[in-house]
């Protein structure tokens, strides 16, 4: 293996903060920056006085970096770096886990991208509607589920099929309506009309979830918490306990 003779410096001695910052493209005032405020403070001088960057120092900015990435704001690094548990070997194993976690949701946006394209393309019509849905499923969803939830629900969507799909779209506003007309007469929960109507609500829910339950309580935590998901299904917290009675929760 070929060694680059800078790597070898580093190792026996140390950088600089312009080379520090030429090799690594953080800023020299990020750098002093990050000196100020104690997040990578060099113990290595020069003979002139010039703070000195260790192969240690070059490993912690690396966890900075790292961090920053995924979000973290510059205090909460900071707490990281004291953890034990936010060794380099972790904070890269995380690091490495989020940027797989993206790769997966732009793959899926790809796919909702281009089946939309396809049909304008082929110019079938396409609702304003339809785009809204989009941006919505892109922005909304992704508040309340993760991204190992969102793929299992798009392959659930697959293995379901379209005309599935169509079909539970169809019978959900209708099976909604019926709910409430019976929460509205004031039909006890407990009655055989609420009962089989609750049981095909868990069917439904379940065909949606998979059985997962994860999947199903980050579902009800959107139906309660997000007006546009409820507007959009018909529900409200009225209906929701209503229906969560009748199902004996």
């Amino acid at each position: 293996m070929v060694v680059n003779p800078m790597d070898r410096a580093l190792a026996a001695q140390s950088l600089k903060v312009g080379e520090l910052a030429r090799r690594s493209g953080v800023s020299v005032r990020t750098l002093h920056y990050y000196h100020e405020i104690g997040l990578l403070s060099p113990k290595q001088r020069s003979t002139a006085g010039h703070r000195c960057y260790t192969e240690a120092d070059v490993v912690r900015l690396l966890r900075i970096r790292s961090l920053q990435q995924m979000g973290f704001s510059l205090d909460e690094v900071g707490a990281c770096l004291l953890r034990k548990d936010f060794s380099p070997e972790r904070v890269l194993a995380l690091h490495l886990e989020r940027l797989r976690s993206q790769i997966a949701h732009s793959q899926r946006l790809c796919q909702r991208l281009e089946s939309l394209l396809a049909r304008m393309r082929g110019e079938a019509a396409v609702s304003v509607g339809e785009f809204l849905e989009t941006i919505e499923a892109i922005t909304m969803f992704e508040k309340y589920y993760t991204q190992e939830q969102l793929q299992k629900l798009s392959d659930r969507r697959t293995q379901l099929g379209e005309d599935s799909i169509r079909a539970v779209e169809a019978e959900w506003p209708q099976l909604v309506l019926a709910v409430r007309a019976e929460m509205d007469k004031g039909t006890d929960p407990k009655a055989p009309a609420v009962q089989q109507l609750a049981a095909r609500w868990k069917q439904l829910l379940a065909l949606f979830t998979g059985g997962d339950d994860g999947i199903r309580q980050s579902a009800a935590k959107l139906m309660t918490q997000e007006p546009q998901a409820r507007a959009r299904f018909g529900l409200d917290a009225g209906l929701c306990e209503y229906v969560r009675r009748a199902l004996g929760g």
